[in-house]
């Protein structure tokens, strides 16, 4: 038996199909940086001020109380988070922090220089193209 096609649901050839628009980062003036390793922190500040940008940094919960993360959260324009180095804690609080202040959040793959390096050089090539 031969199978009936239907044509009812088929768009036209002719109808373009639009593509979304990809989301624009938006430009880094100061950022917080939570968690990574304290002997790093003055080299990341001195990548942070390459790209035009303060680093403000917080250390996860060692010594720093994690409530500060509210605190700090308004002020910066996004929220870098090594996930290797950080405590359940303070990654679960700059999450939620981030959704409630509508921040952008970058978990990076681990808390060396070149990872915060390259995650801010992408993000500069991005607004450059838009």
């Amino acid at each position: 038996m031969a199978k009936k096609k239907k044509h009812a649901g088929k768009k036209p050839a002719t109808e373009a199909v639009s593509k979304p628009k990809a989301r624009v980062q938006p430009e880094v003036k100061s950022f917080l940086y939570v968690g990574g390793r304290d002997c790093q922190v003055a080299h990341l500040r001195q990548i942070a001020t390459n790209f035009g940008a303060e680093l403000i940094h917080h250390d996860g919960g060692l010594r720093e109380a994690v409530s500060r993360i509210d605190t700090v959260l308004p002020s910066v324009d996004c929220v870098f988070c090594p996930i290797d180095c950080i405590s359940h804690d303070a990654c679960l609080r700059v999450k939620s922090g981030c959704k409630k202040f509508g921040k952008t959040f970058i978990p990076l793959r681990n808390g060396s220089k070149s990872s915060l390096e390259r995650a801010l050089q992408t993000m500069s090539e991005r607004n450059a193209e838009a």
